[in-house]
């Protein structure tokens, strides 16, 4: 009951001072914000790079052929062929732990017609039925064509979402025909968005495929010529059993393509799990100057606290001496100006959270960022804010109970 009457009494005192005591609170408030805002930037990105790098694959060791100017791809093939199906037959038997292998490429850009409309500008890949699986594409409706179709050369596609609704609008284009070129394939799924919202991740590119119509490789290097010195094949796709063996697998594979390859380098090896990494790298560099500034502002907001509640006893010397002629102990005067200053760090806290969740949201909308308050940061704020007027408000609250009473009377 005495620990509820000092509480209601410290707080009738900021009551009094209402905008001296906002003031000081601001310093813990927008320490506070910036504690919550920067968490949240930080898990938000965390996870946006953990979803990017699953749609890579955390287990994949992915080959691309790099592109070349007309004159310098000439000189380059007069060594090496460029990215192969004989490539991936050499990986598939050197790489050890390996779960499966998939192919990708990028036949041309076409327009696609149906009996009721036409898409244009969509790309048609052809891909071997592992690549869906390992590149983690999601069906919206249908199914993936299988390796018994690319063994037969089947004239089956699969589509993107923006291909179907050129094509189909609304309606279902499951076993529907559609003509690519001169061609006429049976559409047998219809891919569902991956809202990547990059285009890139730490300098790799990301793929949209909402634009994209998938064949099987096989049909697309028998049906579709391929330009004068153009590779067989765009990416290769090596998934490993797990992923402790990734980089000595990427350097085994890297050592065979330069062989194969007639030590050219015509081609990149890029691993996700190396990708998220460096990205969780660079990710702290950034949690920890974020929290230095957010640091910074609450041992200024602490400072502020602790000066107006020494201002706070020079004002309140003759109410500390009359307190203390009445029978107040140095104890009931420590812990008055105690609760004072964690009241006020506390409140500041508090407010401090609100305004960093709506900076979350600002820049979430705004920014098109992804952000993520968690409990985890709001409960370290508040635990911060609550330390913060702890540690300021001890020194000023025994300064005031070592006020000599029959000084403090007297002072004017």
């Amino acid at each position: 009951m005495r620990y509820f009457n000092e509480v209601q009494h410290a707080l009738g005192n900021l009551r009094g001072h209402k905008l001296r005591t906002f003031l000081t609170m601001l310093g813990m408030i927008f320490g506070v914000a910036a504690v919550i805002a920067m968490l949240s930037i930080g898990a938000g990105a965390e996870e946006e790079s953990l979803r990017l790098i699953d749609t890579m694959g955390i287990r994949n060791v992915i080959v691309q052929n790099r592109e070349f100017k007309d004159e310098d791809l000439k000189k380059i093939r007069e060594n090496s062929l460029g990215l192969s199906l004989r490539d991936v037959e050499g990986i598939a038997r050197i790489t050890p732990g390996l779960e499966a292998c998939a192919a990708r490429k990028r036949v041309r850009t076409f327009q696609i017609f149906t009996y009721t409309g036409k898409a244009e500008g969509s790309n048609v890949v052809g891909v071997t039925a592992s690549y869906f699986k390992l590149s983690k594409y999601q069906l919206a409706e249908g199914g993936f064509f299988a390796e018994p179709d690319e063994q037969e050369f089947e004239q089956f596609c699969v589509i993107g979402s923006r291909v179907k609704q050129k094509l189909f609008g609304t309606a279902s284009p499951i076993g529907k025909p559609i003509k690519i070129d001169k061609l006429w394939f049976t559409v047998v799924g219809v891919l569902a968005d991956n809202n990547l919202g990059k285009d890139e991740f730490e300098g790799v590119k990301l793929q949209d495929f909402s634009s994209d119509i998938y064949i099987p490789l096989t049909t697309a290097l028998k049906k579709f010529e391929l330009k004068t010195f153009e590779a067989e094949l765009d990416e290769a796709i090596v998934s490993l059993k797990n992923t402790t063996a990734l980089k000595a697998s990427a350097v085994l594979i890297s050592q065979l393509l330069n062989k194969t390859h007639g030590e050219q380098d015509d081609f990149s090896i890029v691993v996700p799990f190396q990708l998220l990494e460096q990205n969780q790298r660079t990710q702290r560099i950034f949690n920890i100057v974020m929290s230095c500034i957010a640091g910074i502002s609450l041992l200024v907001g602490g400072i502020g606290i602790m000066n107006i509640m020494l201002a706070n006893i020079l004002e309140r010397t003759r109410e500390i001496g009359v307190r203390r002629a009445l029978g107040a102990r140095q104890r009931d005067i420590w812990m008055q100006f105690l609760i004072e200053a964690l009241t006020i760090s506390l409140l500041g806290g508090i407010l401090g959270i609100c305004f960093g969740f709506g900076i979350s949201r600002v820049v979430a909308t705004f920014a098109e960022w992804s952000t993520i308050v968690t409990s985890a940061s709001i409960a370290m704020s508040f635990g911060v804010s609550a330390a913060i007027g702890l540690i300021f408000g001890i020194y000023p609250a025994v300064r005031a109970s070592r006020l000599d009473p029959v000084e403090a009377l007297r002072y004017e």
